[in-house]
């Protein structure tokens, strides 16, 4: 894993400062980029260049660490608060801040914080190296008409023709196949979407059919499948679908 970056930001000198040498004896892992007591200066340098862990104070005479996040738009990194009001403890977790630490900061609720915030840095990049892991594999395995589907227990390669049905659901994909069985991938459906060949078609923004598979149509709409599943068109779809076959 790459060497991981932070910024601070308190504007109290001695919070900052206090902050910092825990963070030096505690993580040896962080590279400190920089620390802050002016909001206005981290925000131009945090927009040039982010860190991979943000510590924030919220209260702050010049902006609140919420008004600084807002003024950055996009968040691109791990955040935890650090600061002696309670109060906003709930609002820190709903603008999903990795951690909250109250101050004075105990060395044992700072490393949960941290470690928290480190593996969700992980996940990003075992999630960014699966994609491009996917796409590697799409590239060599083109000619063998077969899709990708990374599983919770490694992949799974699936002819086109075994694949009726493709359903998107929670942010996760499941394929219903020719012999009645299921594959789950964690997977939303648009990762999908682009990969698939021209006799797939999106009838729903939750649902994706094998053209191939149909076996009818129902006004009502809904798609008859091979299997005798129904299937929901919308109406935005209904036209392009039946014009398929005409």
């Amino acid at each position: 894993m790459k060497t991981l970056t932070a910024m601070l930001i308190d504007d109290e000198y001695s919070a900052l400062k206090g902050l910092q040498q825990k963070v030096v004896k505690l993580f040896p892992q962080l590279q400190i980029l920089q620390t802050f007591q002016v909001p206005e200066d981290a925000i131009k340098t945090i927009k040039l260049r982010p860190p991979d862990i943000l510590f924030l104070d919220i209260e702050m005479p010049r902006m609140t660490g919420f008004e600084l996040l807002a003024a950055l738009k996009h968040v691109h990194f791990q955040v935890i608060f650090v600061t002696a009001y309670n109060e906003h403890a709930l609002k820190a977790f709903k603008q999903s801040a990795v951690g909250y630490v109250l101050k004075p900061v105990d060395d044992d609720e700072l490393e949960f914080a941290v470690e928290r915030a480190i593996e969700a840095i992980k996940h990003e990049e075992q999630t960014e190296s699966a994609s491009k892991l996917i796409t590697l594999l799409s590239e060599t395995i083109t000619g063998t008409n077969k899709l990708i589907v990374p599983t919770g227990k490694g992949m799974s390669f699936i002819p086109y023709d075994e694949v009726l049905h493709i359903e998107g659901y929670e942010g996760y994909t499941k394929f219903h196949l020719v012999d009645t069985s299921k594959i789950i991938s964690s997977y939303n459906l648009g990762k999908f979407e682009k990969a698939l060949p021209a006799i797939f078609f999106k009838c729903h923004k939750s649902h994706i059919i094998n053209l191939e598979k149909v076996r009818a149509f129902e006004n009502e709409g809904y798609v008859i499948m091979d299997d005798h599943s129904r299937v929901t068109i919308s109406k935005t779809n209904k036209k392009a679908f039946l014009a398929l076959f005409s």
